[in-house]
């Protein structure tokens, strides 16, 4: 398998068939130009590290994607079919060694279709290596908003963006207390976030929410680095009684939110945090996962379809069968970007980057994951955020209306009305 974009690949070929025919073995070209039917994409994920769970979710979104369109035949290009593969690298969670990766990929591979890391930090380290060397890269995994501010014409992203992972808690919370007659401006929230770009953009999206509808924030903590205590926090939400507590740390943060929550028994109206899926909450701590709010970029219970899995519901099925664990959000936003990439790359007619590029800023799509439209900027304009709670040790969508698969149980339940031990 050669890894080389359509302009060179077709250089290559001439020469290969020049030195066949020359030592009388112009038979072979054929062989030749078979074993080369390949696009090979390049990706440097967390494989380990400290984002090695979602990393390995990430690489299981792509390596399916991968798989079912080879299944159906490959991607058309300028009349001829071609397999997808993908080259990876371990970036070991690391932002610095990514962007080297990446730079190898394209300077030393050949490789001119680059599909993006896990988190926003790491993707904020890559993109400028794309940018530089004028190659796209479709990424899942940095949503964090600063990336689209920064003027890239290479970088698209199919995801939501993270100041609208728990707005949406916000807006929720309000709503739900102007049913119970409480005024929005008397509601109070706490804060509790990783010092990283991701969960910093969930806060700053949180407190915008939050002036707007006129609640205060009365504690705004970071978490420990080291992703191990947060009493200091939570003796302050049990003096202050938030009726939110926002937790926003990747899967480590989540694990900690809820294990501590429930070990100390603090009492919050509305719980919310990201990452609860890839996290594994409910098979690690049972019922004292329920009640929590979790961000999602997808659910699915979702009405999406697509040509390639089919439903979303399709699509989590398929993945549990291959993967042996249910399909949390980062495996499903990673293989639409397969699927954009694939779209994109038919419908550019050349593995040239920039006409690809330009297919990328044009692409118009539904997929099982959800539509996929890009601004100026490569963000997703077309598809909102889902908020879920989990409810029995089932996810169950809440939020927007337009989606809720039942209704939030709110305020939550104080903790001597449950009977379960801890985690």
């Amino acid at each position: 398998m050669i890894a080389l974009a359509m302009h060179r690949f077709r250089r290559v070929l001439a020469l290969i068939a020049a030195i066949a025919c020359i030592s009388g073995a112009c038979e072979a070209q054929a062989t030749v130009a078979a074993a080369t039917e390949t696009i090979t994409l390049g990706a440097a994920v967390a494989l380990t590290g400290r984002y090695a769970t979602n990393g390995h979710n990430t690489k299981d979104g792509y390596d399916l994607a991968i798989r079912a369109i080879n299944e159906k035949g490959g991607v058309e290009l300028a009349g001829r079919r071609y397999r997808l593969a993908v080259k990876y690298y371990d970036d070991k969670s690391s932002p610095s060694l990514s962007a080297q990766l990446v730079e190898r990929l394209i300077s030393r591979d050949g490789i001119d279709l680059i599909l993006g890391p896990y988190s926003s930090a790491v993707t904020k380290a890559v993109a400028p290596v794309v940018e530089r060397h004028k190659v796209p890269m479709v990424e899942a995994n940095g949503a964090d908003r600063d990336l689209f501010t920064q003027g890239y014409r290479y970088v698209f992203a199919v995801v939501s963006t993270s100041d609208q992972y728990l707005a949406s808690a916000v807006q929720l919370l309000s709503e739900l207390s102007t049913v119970a007659g409480r005024d929005a401006k008397h509601l109070k929230i706490a804060l509790a976030m990783e010092d990283d770009p991701f969960s910093q953009d969930v806060r700053d999206g949180v407190i915008e929410e939050a002036k707007r509808l006129g609640m205060s924030i009365v504690i705004d903590d970071k978490l420990p680095a080291e992703m191990d205590d947060m009493s200091v926090t939570l003796t302050k939400v049990r003096a202050r009684k938030p009726d939110l507590l926002v937790v926003s740390g990747h899967t480590k943060g989540v694990l900690l939110g809820m294990r501590e929550v429930a070990e100390e028994q603090i009492d919050v109206p509305v719980l919310a945090t990201t990452h609860c899926d890839s996290a594994k909450v409910v098979a690690k701590y049972g019922e004292l996962a329920d009640y929590w709010l979790c961000a999602s970029q997808w659910d699915r219970s979702l009405s999406y379809r697509g040509a390639v899995f089919g439903s979303a519901e399709d699509f989590a099925r398929r993945f549990e069968d291959t993967y042996g664990y249910e399909a949390p959000y980062q495996a499903a936003e990673s293989a639409a970007a397969v699927l954009v990439y694939a779209d994109a790359i038919r419908r550019a007619g050349s593995l040239a980057p920039q006409q690809i590029r330009s297919a990328l800023a044009a692409t118009d799509m539904e997929t099982f994951y959800g539509y996929v439209k890009f601004d100026q900027t490569g963000k997703n304009i077309a598809k909102p955020m889902v908020l879920y709670q989990i409810q029995n040790g089932q996810y169950k969508v809440v939020a927007p209306l337009k989606w809720a698969s039942t209704r939030i149980v709110f305020p939550v339940p104080s903790w001597s009305q449950r009977t379960r031990g801890r985690p």
